[in-house]
């Protein structure tokens, strides 16, 4: 048999597989055409559980969310607060800060790195060693957000709508990894 493969597309690759029969048992040519199941395994793509997928949209909308609130710190500019009126009240407390920097760089690191985590295991759903760290950074992440929401009730007093949104993403992300964790064992 031989294979060719074409590529086609901006960004999404779409992958045509034709096999050609060079010769067939009564000697002539023929054009065979491969199933649905032998096409995914000769192209690689394996079915991504639903928990990763939910992870990949927690992180991207965790990441959009530290972004916002790091480039108004970076900046120095006001944010908008939708919901709830505290945001630059919290943002501008000596508690959003650890070491000098803002504590949403380092909520944008974490959402960054969840998120290569979720990546990952995309590629490798049963991996034992990322499906645990998946679990155990994202409750960190959770442990994290419940502090933080106890420094602005009852040291800031005030509230911060994005800080509510990443406290639930983390959570959600939490419950997340644990599903994944106990859907996929291999």
């Amino acid at each position: 048999m031989i294979c060719s493969t074409i590529k086609l597309g901006l960004g999404e690759l779409i992958e045509f597989i034709i096999y050609i029969r060079v010769w067939s048992a009564e000697g002539e040519f023929a054009m065979t055409y491969p199933t649905a199941e032998s096409t995914v395994r000769a192209s690689g793509v394996r079915k991504i559980p639903l928990p990763v997928y939910t992870m990949l949209i927690l992180t991207t909308i965790g990441i959009a969310n530290a972004a916002y609130v790091a480039h108004g710190n970076y900046a120095g500019a006001q944010l908008w607060c939708p919901i709830i009126d505290g945001c630059n009240t919290v943002v501008s407390s000596p508690y959003s800060r650890v070491f000098g920097m803002p504590m949403s760089y380092f909520g944008f690191i974490y959402y960054l790195f969840m998120f290569g985590l979720a990546a990952r295991l995309a590629y490798e759903p049963t991996a034992n060693s990322v499906r645990f760290r998946a679990v155990l950074y994202a409750a960190l992440g959770a442990i994290s957000s419940a502090y933080f929401i106890y420094l602005q009730l009852g040291l800031i007093a005030a509230i911060c709508s994005y800080c509510i949104i990443s406290a639930i993403t983390s959570f959600l992300l939490l419950f997340a990894a644990l599903w994944h964790f106990l859907t996929s064992r291999p």
